[in-house]
């Protein structure tokens, strides 16, 4: 055992390659979104017409290499940035974490209300969650290539996996998509409160899934309304906003699928 331990200390420090935190909006930050975006409309456009067979083994390969690549980043912050103690702060359940599970668990369900809930959110709430990491980069830019890449690559991989569910028609076209959805993120929100308690001795308060609280939001605005107003009352205002967002992303497929239905009517 410290034959494996020592082999894996040595391989993530190895990996450990240094870097100056790409500036919001410079070069690498621009030239990733812009390339990313294109590239992911491209696929998605392509994949649009694949069957459920297709569906799902891309829906579960996007899942298995979204936890791949979190296994990486799991063991590098323990191995290397924690010196063999676990980082609690990047227990792997945020918003945009789901995907990871939901991309596998999903496509084996049979079709239904909960597998359909289960695209909605992905379609809309993780499509929110990987153009948001984009527009306000800060939580994605790292001192090590290695962790800015796993970041990035993740959150266009959801922004890929969102307009995929939607160009293929899988997600997000009536009123009770959104609903669904919605309550999803709602009952997710519930449970990773529950994480946070189970883990808040344990973390020393660090763990904040879902930035729901009971500990201060790290998020920007947020951040100051928590400290100024206590947790709760940001999260109360959190949570809104955050539906709000979806819906303005839902909205135009929304609109689109109806305009489109009228005219095949």
């Amino acid at each position: 055992m410290h034959e494996l331990n020592t082999a894996l200390r040595n391989f993530f420090a190895w990996t450990a390659w240094s870097m100056e935190k790409p500036p919001a909006y410079g070069a690498f930050h621009l030239v990733f979104t812009f390339v990313g975006l294109a590239v992911s409309i491209l696929a998605a456009r392509m994949l649009r017409k694949i069957g459920d067979r297709g569906n799902r083994i891309l829906l579960i390969s996007c899942g298995v290499f979204l936890l791949v690549c979190e296994v990486y980043k799991q063991l590098f912050y323990y191995y290397y940035i924690g010196d063999e103690h676990y980082q609690w702060w990047i227990f792997p359940f945020q918003m945009c974490s789901v995907p990871m599970y939901l991309c596998i668990i999903a496509p084996l369900l049979k079709p239904g209300k909960v597998q359909q809930a289960m695209y909605n959110f992905m379609m809309l709430y993780n499509l929110l969650g990987g153009f948001m990491a984009f527009v306000e980069p800060s939580g994605i830019v790292h001192e090590y290539w290695t962790l800015t890449l796993h970041a990035f690559i993740w959150h266009m991989s959801l922004v890929f996996i969102g307009l995929y569910l939607a160009i293929s028609n899988r997600g997000g076209k009536q009123m009770e998509d959104y609903r669904s959805a919605s309550y999803t993120f709602v009952a997710l929100c519930v449970i990773a409160f529950c994480i946070n308690l189970a883990l808040r001795e344990v973390s020393g308060g660090s763990v904040n899934m879902f930035f729901v609280g009971p500990s201060n939001s790290s998020l920007i605005v947020f951040k100051q309304i928590s400290e100024a107003a206590g947790w709760y009352v940001s999260t109360l205002l959190y949570i809104p906003v955050v539906c709000l967002g979806s819906f303005l992303i839902f909205l135009p497929f929304h609109l689109y699928h109806k305009k489109r239905t009228a005219v095949t009517a």
